[in-house]
């Protein structure tokens, strides 16, 4: 698990990478900040992943921003946990590629 890098949830849909950036530097030297958008829409899910250089100033980073006012809106700032493995979304076939549906209709 990464202790360097943060979940940063409830964010403004407007807020940008940059916002994040200057604003999580006050607690140390970022290295990466990562908005994630919708795949369809290409707009803010309302959540962002923020790196720092160290696991002190990302500790430092939760203590100092958790539940803090950004933009209009109280966040909630954690270390990031890893990604859980899901199970596949159904497609019509094992392999997910959409080559296994039927037409029923023939």
């Amino acid at each position: 698990m990464n202790q360097n890098r943060l979940f940063v949830g409830n964010l403004s849909f407007e807020t940008m990478e940059n916002d994040l950036q200057d604003y999580f530097s006050q607690a140390g030297a970022v290295t990466s900040v990562k908005v994630m958008l919708d795949r369809e829409t290409g707009k803010s899910r309302g959540f962002a992943f923020v790196e720092f250089a160290t696991p002190e100033e990302a500790v430092k980073a939760v203590e100092q921003f958790h539940s803090k006012e950004f933009q209009g809106r109280a966040l909630t700032v954690n270390i990031a946990r890893p990604r859980e493995e899901r199970a596949p979304r159904w497609s019509g076939n094992s392999r997910g590629d959409g080559e296994g549906r039927r037409d029923f209709g023939r």
